[in-house]
Order: structure tokens, then sequence, then C-alpha cells
């Protein structure tokens, strides 16, 4: 459930407020939105009373949120989030473009690749140190040299980076290179690996599963924001379908959907959903049309 606070709440009503439900065992997370502020309830509501709660000074209402995921869901956070990437807002009426290799392969072609994307008007680089491969004689990614390399030419062009984590091994190191964490389709549904991203001070981009639904992607996101990190950005990047002709069924109502259910950013990768440079441009402009929050297209020289 959430708890919805008028204007005129004092500090001390507030802390009253919060001392008391947490004693009931549950955890508290506050938002501060424009017009209102709330604060959501986890944990078994069984052990408060709505009634009880509506009793406490500066209490407006106190509403049961009906979908399971409590935090990400519009209900708790009726104004959109927006995610700040190192001065770059994800959210709103902005447009980011994430753009960069696939994966990091050399110090020379990652800062020229940098240079070029920066001039076509990206505003966020992309690059995997660690890569997640269907084969485990693929090539697996450069791990903390490809971290530096990505570093480097980030700051050489001015621009804040993205790269995958899949290890949470490799939290602290990444976090320490990179601005976005991001969490591949492979691993949406880790959820020790959601956890720990949920305590650490970086934005975590979550892309969708293979053959998750969207309540399942939101799930997830639950699991980063139940930690007490609040900055996640979903992505749309392709499920698995029956056609040969693109690698994955790409899903723009999913855009769309998600905004009618969830306050979190979301994007769209064109690049992953259809696995072929001819059909990006299209589904690029169609992903857009969805009403995204950035674009992440896949760029190599």
């Amino acid at each position: 459930m959430i708890i919805i606070l008028n204007s005129e709440i004092s500090d001390s009503q507030l802390e009253d407020l919060i001392n008391h439900v947490e004693k009931a065992g549950m955890q508290t997370h506050l938002s501060k939105g424009t017009f209102r502020t709330i604060v959501g309830l986890i944990g078994d509501e069984s052990k408060v009373s709505g009634d009880q709660l509506r009793t406490f000074p500066g209490v407006e209402d106190v509403v049961p949120v009906l979908p399971p995921y409590k935090l990400a869901s519009l209900e708790a956070h009726p104004q959109p989030s927006i995610v700040n990437v190192a001065g770059v807002a994800v959210g709103g009426s902005n447009l980011a473009m994430i753009a960069g290799p696939c994966s990091v392969e050399t110090e020379e072609r990652m800062h020229s690749i940098a240079r070029s994307i920066k001039a076509a008007g990206a505003n966020i680089l992309r690059g995997g140190a660690y890569k997640p491969r269907t084969s485990p004689y693929s090539f697996q990614g450069l791990g903390p040299e490809g971290l530096e390399f990505l570093r480097d030419a980030g700051r050489e062009v001015g621009l804040p980076t993205v790269t995958e984590i899949t290890d949470v091994r490799n939290i602290d190191i990444t976090a320490e290179h990179a601005d976005v964490l991001q969490v591949g389709a492979r691993n949406m549904q880790n959820f020790v690996l959601l956890r720990e991203l949920g305590r650490i001070k970086r934005p975590i981009l979550l892309k969708r599963g293979m053959s998750a639904t969207i309540e399942d992607l939101l799930m997830s996101a639950e699991y980063v924001l139940s930690q007490g990190n609040p900055d996640v950005i979903l992505c749309e990047r392709g499920i698995k379908g029956f056609d040969t002709i693109t690698r994955n069924v790409y899903d723009v109502a999913a855009v769309p959907a998600v905004k009618t259910l969830s306050h979190l950013p979301i994007i769209v990768d064109p690049s992953h959903a259809t696995g072929k440079p001819d059909l990006i441009p299209q589904c690029a402009y169609a992903g857009i049309a969805a009403g995204p929050d950035a674009e992440h297209i896949e760029v190599h020289d």
C-alpha cells in the first residue's frame, strides 16, 4: 500500500509515521513528487491497518497498490522518473542516444568509434568489457582492460559510459569505470545480481529477457528498487519468436504499455532486436514513434 501525505505534514510527524510502520516490520520508501509526497510500504501489509494510518497527522489517504511491482508502479510514483546519467537525462521530454560497439576490442578502435558517435549526436557511449556468450569458445570480452579503454574513450569525448555487468564479483570495478551498469537479457532474472545492484549508487539499465513478459521485467526492476537504488532504466530489446528472418520479435508495443504501468524510463534497442544492420534504421524510427526515453544503437567501424 501507499500512504499519501498532505503538503502540511511536518518532519516530526513524518518521522512518527515511518517509525510506526517500520516497528510493524514493514520497509518504507519515501517519494517526493511535484504535486504530492507518498510513502510506499513493502512487506506483509496485514501487519498495519489502513484505517489506523489515516488517523496520523499529515496523512491524506491510504491506498492499496494492486500490482506486485509496488515501487515500479505508477500508483507508487505518479510522475515519470528521470534518471540522471552524469548530466544526461534519460526520461522526461528528452530523447537520449546510446551508441557504441558490442564489445570493446582495442584501445584505438574504442577511441575512434567514440569520436564518431559523438560527432553523429550520441550522448552516451556504450561498450562491453564482459560478454556473456552463447558459446564458451566465443570472445568473452577484455574484462578490466576493456573497462579502462571504455572509460578513457568516454573521457576523451566527454560522454558518460554504459557497460554490461554479468557477475556480482565484478560490480565494484565496473562501477568505478562506468556511469551506468547494464543487466543483459540473460541476467534479467539473476536476482542475486539485481539485489546487489540495488545497493550501489549507479543507474542500472535493465534489458528485457528473451522470453520475459512485461510484468517479469517490472518485477526484476523491483528487486533493484527494493534495495534502495531508484535509478532503473528499462530496455525493450526484442523477445524470442519463431521466425528466423529477424533475430528477435521487436516488441515496440511494450514501450507505451510500460508507460501505462510504471514511472520508470524505458528505451529501445533495435540493434539486438533485429540483428541485421539494414533493418536497424527503420526499426529505430518505429521505436521512436512508440515514445521511448532513449535509443540504443550498436555501432562499429
